[in-house]
């Protein structure tokens, strides 16, 4: 058994964790799949979320058959495993067309959760990640959108457990840089949504210092889910990291999150 805390700093809506952090600090303790230099290719790993995950709260994490399990008072919050099927990537946008894109980002408009970890308004520099992500085009089945990021000195991987002349981001900050983009290329900015599931694939963290693109897009809709991809690309045009989620639309008032209806 081990232990998974989501400090305050990583919340997603005020009082909760965000999706992807929370899902990429679990994910972090799979061992089992888990690169002895982690700054090697992770295996793409797929974790749902149960239940909104508590923040500053210890969660046990329990392994079973494969599967990791997170914890508290007997209530799983949260379920990691392999996932054994390939992700499907977005393509590349420039850089500077994600820049420019950045100026169109709706959370500059209306924001659900200002405080957001990865794509909050309201976080200052070098607190969150401050990922603005605007409409470069059409997707499959919805926008395309991208920005930029370069990972802060705070987001650093543990050195203890890596081997590389380069800082690194962590691993659970890069399954947040891939989280919320994927809903600004749904319809978060009409509908409020959460994360139900996220499968990630790492194939080199994030260099600290470095700039970055992180591009999403809308893949359809079905009843109250959404479902979404984005890749991380590093200054080469490289893929960094890939994901796909799904995204379920729920009252608003049971995250303390904000309608456009109360935009004012």
């Amino acid at each position: 058994m081990s232990e998974l805390i989501v400090p305050r700093r990583f919340c997603g809506p005020p009082d909760t964790g965000n999706g992807g952090w929370t899902a990429g600090a679990l994910a972090a303790l799979d061992d089992a799949d888990s690169p002895d230099n982690r700054c090697d290719s992770w295996p793409a790993i797929e974790v749902s979320l149960r239940r909104p995950p508590p923040l500053d709260t210890v969660l046990h994490v329990t392994e079973a058959d494969g599967v990791l399990t997170a914890a508290v008072g007997g209530v799983t919050i949260a379920t990691a495993r392999r996932a054994e099927r390939d992700l499907v990537e977005v393509d590349p946008v420039a850089p500077d067309v994600a820049a420019a894109a950045e100026a169109s980002y709706p959370g500059l408009d209306f924001h659900p959760f200002p405080t957001c970890f990865a794509c909050g308004t309201a976080r200052e520099e070098g607190d969150g990640l401050r990922i603005f992500p605007g409409r470069t085009g059409a997707g499959p089945d919805g926008d395309r959108v991208a920005a930029t990021w370069t990972p802060h000195p705070s987001l650093h991987e543990d050195w203890h457990v890596y081997v590389d002349e380069h800082p690194r981001a962590s691993v659970a900050a890069t399954w947040a840089a891939l989280d919320c983009i994927g809903g600004w290329a749904g319809d978060l900015a009409e509908r409020l949504m959460v994360l139900g599931r996220m499968t990630a694939r790492i194939d080199d963290l994030p260099v600290i210092g470095e700039p970055h693109v992180v591009v999403g897009e809308g893949r359809g809709q079905e009843g109250r889910k959404t479902s979404t991809a984005s890749t991380l690309y590093d200054g080469d045009g490289r893929v960094v990291a890939t994901a796909e989620h799904t995204w379920i639309a729920v009252d608003p008032e049971l995250f303390g999150g904000r309608t456009p209806l109360a935009r004012s």
